[in-house]
């Protein structure tokens, strides 16, 4: 194989490198995350998870919320003001596996934050910990009101409250009837 035959192959296979590389970033992952309305949001999403868990879109778990144990990983102030009905505060500065030791690890556990990070995180403990069936919720507690889903507040009843985190991110609740709190 003469100097030209060794360069030209040397060539391709960069070339399928960076192909597998770029279709890898831009196609694989991206097609497997649930979708969100908000494309500013959608890429803020995609950029800032590490998608190391399976998630799971705000329309699914909506449809079919009786059969998962909802778990927020939010602050406990962030929870107290307003949830998913039938969520369970579980934490994220202070988590601990205690918090979920009477839980059932075969039940599909779906775990949520503010837009998803916070989750994430906490459901690779759950998966670490033994738990089968963890998925993160795409886009969180944010996209959730922003397809118009109810939040309720500590004692059950319905609310249009909801704890943003702060105004850098509470700039992705697009829903109109949410009063954005942020204290």
């Amino acid at each position: 194989m003469n100097l030209i035959e060794k360069y030209k192959i040397f060539v391709v296979g960069i070339q399928l490198l960076i192909s597998g590389f770029w279709f890898g970033c831009s196609h694989g992952q991206k097609a497997e995350s649930p979708p969100v309305r908000d494309k500013k949001y959608a890429m803020t999403l995609s950029n800032l998870l590490s998608h190391s868990v399976p998630e799971i879109g705000v329309n699914e778990v909506y449809a079919s919320r009786e059969k998962f144990l909802l778990l927020d990983t939010r602050e406990k102030n962030e929870f107290q003001l307003s949830r998913i009905e039938h969520a369970i505060w579980v934490g994220f500065d202070d988590f601990n596996l205690e918090r979920v030791r009477n839980l059932d690890k075969n039940k599909p556990v779906v775990c949520y934050c503010s837009v998803g990070y916070r989750s994430e995180k906490v459901c690779e403990k759950l998966k670490q910990a033994g738990f089968r069936d963890v998925k993160n919720l795409y886009g969180s507690i944010f996209e959730w009101v922003n397809q118009g889903y109810p939040l309720v507040d500590q004692n059950g009843r319905p609310t249009d409250s909801l704890h943003v985190y702060s105004r850098s991110w509470g700039k992705f609740v697009t829903q109109p009837k949410i009063r954005k709190v942020y204290k």
